[in-house]
């Protein structure tokens, strides 16, 4: 289902999200994505033929996420794996080396170029490809193929609902363009709490001042030297916002503001959905609140 921009495209987002069904056929594949936005692009590929669950919890931090003894039973008992990649989830690793050649995994963002880090922390580069939409495409391309590997017989069902979903991130693309073009370019500058838009302000036109932790890893810890020459750069830019996902430690942000006089727009979701109430049940009203959040605090 297509959906147009504005009050169409939230009813749109609403109708087209594909939430888990309560049982599928037996002898079909079992399904676990790492993250929450992850399994819901892989919901919509497999519509009501798969059951798609999630590993780690809403909120949840993957580049600091610890695994429980019950996490390693659901990766060693589905049939299907699905993650980033790109080093996103150093915690799987390990825990792949009991199930090597049992089970078939997805690596969403295999094939895409990473942007390197900025901190020179992360040799894989960053990982956070599906803050933009058009890397998302390539996501859906690979857990197509992936389903159609591990269930023959649904192929036809998995291309149709791929080409379904490419739609809908291609009008979303157009809608996060109409959104940004309301806020005057020299007014697109975002400081972050650690490097996670890198994506987003290639696409759509963006200059990231700085970040508070200046890493793609949220595990990293500034130096005072660096919160300084952040101060400076902030003060330097006129830039009127500090952008921080749900979940991060507000504290150095705080402190930044207080100096500077930017106000911090804490209520960001980049590695998480929300629970169901929230504003980012989907991947799609993921961005779309992200989107509006950001020029809100920008025009």
């Amino acid at each position: 289902m297509k959906f147009t921009i504005g009050i169409p495209l939230i009813l749109g987002i609403l109708l087209c999200s594909c939430q888990p069904v309560v049982s599928q056929a037996p002898g079909l594949p079992r399904v676990l994505a790492v993250e929450s936005f992850l399994a819901d692009i892989a919901r919509n590929v497999a519509g009501d033929r798969l059951i798609v669950e999630s590993l780690i919890p809403v909120d949840a931090d993957p580049h600091a996420y610890q695994p429980s003894p019950q996490d390693a039973a659901k990766i060693a008992n589905a049939d299907v794996l699905i993650f980033n990649g790109a080093n996103l989830e150093a915690f799987i690793a390990p825990l792949l080396q009991n199930t090597a050649g049992k089970q078939l995994v997805i690596s969403a963002s295999a094939g895409l170029i990473a942007r390197p880090d900025p901190a020179g922390l992360h040799p894989e580069g960053d990982p956070h490809f599906w803050l933009d939409p058009n890397n998302v495409i390539k996501y859906v391309e690979n857990i197509r193929d992936g389903f159609s590997q591990a269930d023959p017989v649904g192929k036809s069902v998995y291309a149709g609902n791929a080409q379904q979903y490419i739609g809908d991130l291609q009008t979303l693309d157009v809608w996060i363009k109409s959104q940004v073009q309301t806020v005057p370019p020299e007014h697109r500058l975002l400081i972050t709490n650690h490097e996670t838009f890198g994506y987003f302000a290639d696409r759509y036109g963006f200059t990231i001042i700085g970040a508070i932790v200046p890493s793609i890893t949220s595990g990293a810890a500034p130096s005072a030297q660096e919160l300084a020459g952040l101060v400076d750069q902030i003060r330097s830019s006129g830039a009127p916002a500090i952008f921080l996902e749900t979940g991060a430690n507000q504290q150095l942000a705080d402190q930044i503001a207080s100096e500077t006089g930017v106000k911090v727009v804490a209520d960001l979701y980049t590695h998480s959905l929300s629970i169901p109430d929230g504003p980012a049940t989907t991947y799609i009203a993921m961005m779309q609140h992200d989107v509006t959040a950001i020029v809100e605090a920008l025009k």
